[in-house]
């Protein structure tokens, strides 16, 4: 089905996203979980933090993933002695021509590499926040737009601290998600090595897949995608649970939660969706959520990390239930009433399909907890938990045998979450 507002179909995008997964892959060695998160905040039109450890491919990963999206790239080495405008650009005096022009830096590409972001000082960091937050930048009084698409994926070190600054909380808050590449499983570097003898230059590269024009065209798409309230309200709770945990001082902000919305959305055109389920929430929660929590000092000495305080606040919030049959304006339906069938055609592993056990109704209406009309009422309720079984709408059950009127079964919670990946993701 084709999206308004973008010429590309939901299929032909998570076809085209397929093929730039595969084409970073002939380069890099990274797993398929980081490179959704990586390509969710580019779809999502976000920015890209990655903190990891020395050697772990941060550079190829971000240089690959502008090659194969056709992007102009460029990277910035930040040091103590960068100034503000060696990164956005300054005005010089043109002698020939007797008049000042202004020089652009190298943040006047689609994909700047920010590497080492935090060992440049305060000053030169908060030159990149009007970059990524308005697209442009202002010398002079005079402001110049900036490319599109714009994405910053910014690096830095965890173990040397030595002569750093810590970004501060309102630059990290600008970063859709912040992940890390970890060292690969044996496997892994294996095929780095086999890589490395197949060619003959020291730094891989690739040919692109696709032109900046579909890069926009796939952003235009994440904005058509369909989430329900429900689901909404789910991010917000998750959000509202990190403030709550005696373990943070600062939780999720109103604008994280507007990141994180955005990269859900981003996360279901990914999967091949036009719609965003539950899974989708769970699966980008930990790189949306965890860099924007400031722990407390008693936290912070234990050693607390930010990832178990959204994994805990993920575990504690009820999931919603999306009806696959209920009618336009019920409550317990999805918002366009989709049954949330896959491009294959079955509805496994699809929150519209199977409900979490919050309670949905039957598409006759009836009890979920009996299909002979009688209510929880009239039981005492025993039942409740009971859910409806969509493998047994067309009268068959699991097991292929015939039954004269709907069933009944308890269903576990939905998650598509691994479809995709790759043996050995996170």
């Amino acid at each position: 089905m084709t999206v308004t507002g973008s010429h590309l179909s939901t299929d032909e995008a998570a076809g085209t996203i397929r093929s730039v997964f595969e084409r970073i892959e002939e380069a890099a060695v990274v797993e398929r979980s980081v490179l959704e998160s990586v390509l969710a905040a580019v779809l999502a039109r976000g920015h890209v933090l990655l903190e990891d450890v020395p050697g772990t491919g941060k550079t190829v990963t971000a240089r690959v993933l502008a090659e194969a999206l056709g992007l102009e790239f460029k990277r910035i080495q930040f040091t103590p002695d960068l100034l503000p405008s060696d990164i956005t650009g300054s005005t010089v005096y043109d002698e020939h021509a007797a008049e000042f022009e202004f020089v652009k830096g190298p943040v006047f590409a689609n994909v700047v590499l920010a590497d080492e972001i935090n060992r440049a000082p305060p000053k030169t960091q908060a030159a990149l926040l009007e970059a990524m937050e308005e697209r442009q930048v202002t010398a002079d009084g005079e402001t110049y737009d900036l490319p599109r698409p714009f994405i910053v994926v910014a690096t830095q070190n965890p173990i040397e601290q030595e002569g750093t600054f810590r970004l501060p909380e309102a630059q990290r808050d600008r970063f859709s998600v912040k992940t890390s590449l970890g060292y690969p499983e044996v496997a892994g570097e294996m095929e780095l090595l086999e890589k490395r003898t197949n060619r003959r230059s020291l730094a891989p590269s690739v040919d692109p897949v696709v032109s900046a024009e579909t890069v926009r065209e796939l952003q235009e798409l994440a904005e058509d995608v369909t989430v329900d309230r429900k689901i909404r309200r789910y991010i917000i709770e998750i959000a509202r649970a990190t403030r709550e945990d005696p373990r943070v001082e600062v939780g999720v902000s109103p604008r994280g939660i507007q990141r994180v919305f955005e990269a859900c959305r981003a996360g279901a055109v990914i999967r091949n969706r036009d719609y965003v389920v539950p899974a989708d929430v769970k699966r980008l929660a930990e790189p949306t959520m965890a860099h924007r929590l400031v722990l407390t000092t008693d936290a912070n000495i234990e050693n607390v990390d930010p990832r178990d305080v959204v994994r805990t606040a993920v575990e504690s919030t009820q999931v919603p239930a999306v009806s696959p049959d209920a009618p336009d304006g019920d409550p317990e339906a999805g918002a366009d009433g989709d049954p949330g069938v896959g491009s294959d055609g079955d509805r496994s592993g699809d929150a519209r399909a199977t409900p979490d056990r919050s309670g949905t109704a039957p598409p006759d209406g009836r009890d979920p907890a009996h299909s002979d009309g009688t209510t929880s009422r009239d039981t005492g309720g025993e039942d409740a938990a009971e859910q409806w079984d969509p493998a047994r709408r067309d009268g068959q059950d699991s097991s292929g045998g015939g039954s004269d009127s709907p069933e009944w079964r308890e269903v576990d919670s939905p998650d598509d979450g691994d479809e995709n990946s790759r043996e050995g993701g996170n």
